[in-house]
């Protein structure tokens, strides 16, 4: 039975509204340990759920129930399609109004039609899904284009799946090498005061491109593919005077590259290649008075063909519900001044 027949809302406002599950294994998933998953919509949308038996119950406001059943109707429709169902993917569509919709990918000043297909990236670890339409669209954009951008606030994947795409395409042969790397720029440190030798120093500013790394790969494939440079993670600055060919690159945190940096980065592509920039307008950590790199390409190839910017807001944050809240209360103080 297609999830959207699940749903029977009863006319009158005054009274409930009325779901049926027909399979109490995946309504036990659906609900979560404890009802958690029930607890949170209760708490955001102020309902009341009431489970008996395999039916849900849902009491309050005509419009606030109803978005509460969308909700339990769409991850109802994800766990029958063998997709797993967390308080994160709870919380995104609470943000999203319900249903599994996002801000769209832009090409210029170009929007596109959002993408409602279900899009999947396999590694050898995980399968990776896009959880907002934004994500899919970038995904979409990271295997149709030869350059992509994807600009937005912390949390909303940007790093993870462009990882997992070069990870895909890294163990489907499309690719013979994956690039990672990211400015060493302080944020509030300097890197001579750090204990160690230079890859010491630096290893912490790469430390978020590993652990994307370690979720797709196992660990002892990893240290084989790094040892034999087959994937590499260095700073920035180490590009400089390479081509990079039939490879997989990635640049991280791209707001802290100087203009001359990105510059330089974005003429190493080479061959064969694919190459994703990442990064946070909110977030840059350069002198001041040193220009973003990413404002500058950002503004110079919106109008290329065959690159694609993706843009993300906190709709499409995928961590932490508070991460979210946090980035609207900065987004709106940063209005007001």
């Amino acid at each position: 039975m297609p999830p959207s027949d699940l749903m029977t809302a009863v006319p009158p406002v005054a009274d409930p509204v009325v779901l049926e599950f027909p399979d109490n294994r995946l309504l036990v998933d659906l609900c979560g340990a404890y009802d958690a998953h029930l607890a949170a919509i209760e708490k955001s949308l102020e309902v009341q759920i009431v489970r008996r038996g395999n039916h849900i119950s849902i009491l309050g406001d005509p419009d606030a129930s109803l978005q509460a059943a969308q909700v339990l109707d769409t991850l109802y429709g994800r766990l029958e399609g063998g997709r797993a169902v967390t308080l994160a993917e709870v919380d995104s569509l609470l943000r999203m109004g319900g249903s599994e919709a996002g801000t769209g990918v832009r090409s210029g000043d170009q929007m596109e039609m959002p993408i409602g297909e279900t899009i999947e990236i396999q590694t050898r670890k995980k399968r990776v899904e896009p959880r907002t339409e934004a994500q899919k669209a970038y995904v979409k954009a990271l295997f149709d284009n030869e350059l992509a951008f994807g600009i937005g606030p912390a949390g909303t994947g940007k790093t993870y799946l462009a990882v997992a795409v070069g990870v895909s395409m890294f163990i489907g042969g499309h690719v013979d090498r994956i690039i990672l790397s990211r400015p060493a720029v302080e944020a509030g440190e300097k890197l001579g005061y750090l204990p160690g030798d230079m890859k010491d120093k630096v290893d912490p500013y790469m430390q978020p491109l590993y652990d994307a790394l370690n979720d797709f790969l196992p660990g002892k494939q990893l240290a084989k593919l790094i040892e034999e440079k087959r994937i590499e993670i260095a700073p920035l600055a180490f590009m400089r005077g390479r081509t990079l060919a039939n490879a997989f690159v990635v640049l991280d945190e791209a707001q802290n590259a100087t203009s001359m940096q990105m510059k330089m980065f974005l003429t190493r592509l080479g061959e064969g290649s694919r190459m994703v920039i990442t990064g946070d307008r909110t977030q840059i950590d350069l002198p001041r008075g040193v220009a973003s790199g990413l404002a500058d390409a950002e503004r110079l190839l919106k109008t290329i063909p065959r690159i694609s910017f993706n843009y993300f807001t906190s709709k499409d944050v995928v961590r932490h519900p508070l991460v979210a809240a946090i980035i609207e209360a900065y987004e709106a103080d940063s209005g007001q001044s």
